[in-house]
């Protein structure tokens, strides 16, 4: 059963209002496009819908009503004042980088960030905090778009929770192209708020996901942020979801090494990550961008469990030849896993039946176990335990 509740578009809606009303009386507030074509739209949404929502609202969801001793404003008072908004690639004014980075470069606020006080971000403790009950914490990172990442990340996610024993939980940090939830056939699913704080959705009893996706009032919405926006949104997964006991928790990134990566990398510092997993495909244009992929990790020291070929040539089903289809002219994933002295975990095939799978919204690991892909696979999550440290053989019996 879908989980409804309009708490989130409400509380953007109230960031973006706060934003505008934090000015001095009589000053213009100064709107961001990108907030009020979002947020307002995700506002009008829920408000809409509420007469029909409030009988399924969870009685227990966060209510600012009879909280007298709240401060609705301290956000706004610890903020430094700026004097003009902020530009397209602002690092954020409470950022450690504010005032100094590039594109603080010209910014009339430039002064005003690099002067405000600094210190440790005080989510910091509260996200170590929730994650305390996660054992491990795996990153899934590619240099380019379309090499199979979020479909590596829903299948290792269907492959750890293939053990009973093991809760695993699969958190979608690509903000802008959250493809996580349609592969695992929860796209119609909203989210569930409680005190305890956002419930996961559920794929099955020992598989959770969250994702921006369930979110949106409508799933072809673009979600029309810029960094500090996406960042925001980030810490909120990781503060405010209640996961329960984990395992495992798989954190799906989107390509490259941009400001979601960095967030992640820095909110879960405290916390531990057991290292990244990077996929590429065999052809050298892939592995160019793995290899700043890799030093991104390097530079950031996040450890590197090692890297996956994906689409590594084709097994036809019916006569079990390989072909293949991305030719591996410089040697692929193993030859760079060798050069940059990083592990390398194995070589996915390419199968038809996986690209229908993540349309359908089921499981490839389980509806076709014996396949030359499934195959693979169990060897990558064997190699994958192997660098962390875990057994993740078990029992079927």
């Amino acid at each position: 059963m879908a989980r409804v509740c309009d708490f989130g578009p409400l509380k953007m809606m109230a960031e973006v209002w706060g934003r505008a009303v934090g000015g001095s009386i009589g000053q213009q507030p100064e709107w961001r496009q990108d907030e009020i074509i979002f947020a307002a739209s995700l506002c009008s949404s829920s408000l809409l819908q509420t007469q029909t929502m409030d009988a399924r609202i969870d009685s227990r969801a966060p209510s600012v009503e009879g909280n007298d001793n709240a401060d609705i404003n301290a956000p706004l008072k610890a903020a430094p004042k700026l004097v003009a908004p902020e530009p397209e690639h602002c690092p954020g004014p409470e950022s450690q980088s504010a005032g100094k980075g590039d594109a603080c470069a010209g910014c009339p606020n430039q002064q005003i960030c690099a002067t405000a006080p600094k210190g440790p971000d005080p989510d910091i403790p509260l996200i170590t905090a929730r994650l305390a009950s996660v054992k491990h914490k795996i990153l899934v990172l590619s240099g380019k778009g379309g090499v199979g990442k979020s479909t590596f990340t829903t299948m290792l996610g269907h492959a750890f929770a293939a053990n009973p024993d093991a809760q695993v939980g699969i958190m979608d940090t690509d903000i802008c192209g959250p493809s996580i939830p349609k592969m695992m056939g929860v796209e119609q699913e909203t989210i569930h708020v409680s005190n305890a704080g956002w419930s996961p959705v559920w794929v099955t009893e020992n598989l959770g996901v969250m994702s921006v996706q369930f979110m949106l009032p409508n799933r072809d919405d673009a979600v029309i942020w810029r960094g500090p926006k996406k960042n925001g949104l980030i810490k909120q997964f990781l503060k405010d979801v209640e996961w329960g006991e984990l395992d495992y928790l798989v954190v799906d990134t989107p390509p490259g090494t941009s400001d979601e990566h960095l967030s992640v990398n820095s909110f879960l510092k405290e916390s531990g990550v057991d290292g990244a997993v990077v996929v590429t495909t065999p052809q050298e244009v892939s592995l160019l961008d793995v290899r700043k992929e890799i030093d991104f990790c390097r530079k950031a020291g996040i450890k590197i469990l090692g890297i996956v070929e994906n689409m590594s040539g084709f097994v036809c089903p019916k006569c079990t030849h390989e072909s293949q289809i991305f030719k591996a002219t410089t040697g692929g994933a193993r030859r760079l896993a060798l050069d940059m002295n990083i592990p390398f975990l194995g070589a996915v095939p390419l199968d038809p039946r996986i690209g229908m799978a993540c349309d359908f919204g089921e499981s490839f690991f389980d509806n076709f176990p014996d396949s030359p892909a499934c195959r693979a696979l169990r060897d990558v999550v064997r190699r994958v335990g192997e660098e962390m440290g875990v057994d993740t053989t078990y029992s079927e019996d």
